[in-house]
């Protein structure tokens, strides 16, 4: 007999762009001297991360104003910043590399992300700004993606339980862990070498 729990579509799909990611430090050293290296396989990967962020946006949206009509990037920034307050401020790491950022940092002020001007360029006129394609918006995305994901899965679950859970709570939920960005250590149970 099979059984199955919910799956997390959202979730596998973030762990196979990281993996994605991952590869790619194979053949690109992650350091500031390649932020601006492009390809084919970072189009790819800007392309799919900035699309599932979209699409969860608009759930996440939802679970915090379910009066909210949300259609765009700047619909689910008002939605987020007047909902969840440390959202834009929010770091991700990549240990490995001695990497830290804020990938939602730009909502701060008056402008979207850097990253996410870019993948509308490469996606809407990509004969003049594939070059924007790049390292630096590929880590930016699939940072914010991660961000986006936590957070959403964060009030999903809190919905079906009918309660507020923890960050450790939903971190704990989301298997097998993100193993090449992390999101803020205090949002992960401690793990246990024996």
């Amino acid at each position: 007999m099979i059984t199955f729990s919910t799956a997390k579509h959202h979730w596998n799909y973030y762990l196979a762009i990281e993996s994605d990611l991952e590869n790619m430090s194979r053949y690109i050293e992650f350091s500031n001297n390649n932020l601006n290296t492009y390809s084919i396989e970072l189009t790819h990967i800007l392309l799919s991360a900035s699309s599932e962020i979209d699409v969860i946006m608009k759930q996440l949206c939802l679970l915090l104003d379910s009066n909210s009509t949300v259609t765009n990037i700047n619909d689910y920034k008002s939605v987020i910043t007047t909902n969840i307050s440390n959202f834009v401020n929010e770091e991700i790491s990549i240990d490995r590399y001695g990497l830290v950022y804020k990938p939602w940092i730009n909502w701060l002020g008056q402008k979207n992300p850097d990253w996410w001007r870019s993948y509308n360029k490469v996606k809407h006129e990509r004969n003049s700004h594939f070059h924007e394609a790049n390292l630096k918006n590929a880590i930016n995305a699939v940072g914010a993606l991660l961000i986006t994901a936590i957070y959403y899965y964060k009030y999903a679950f809190a919905q079906e339980l009918g309660n507020d859970i923890s960050f450790k709570e939903t971190t704990r939920q989301l298997l097998p862990e993100s193993s090449f960005l992390k999101i803020n250590a205090n949002y992960y149970y401690d793990t246990l070498i024996v």
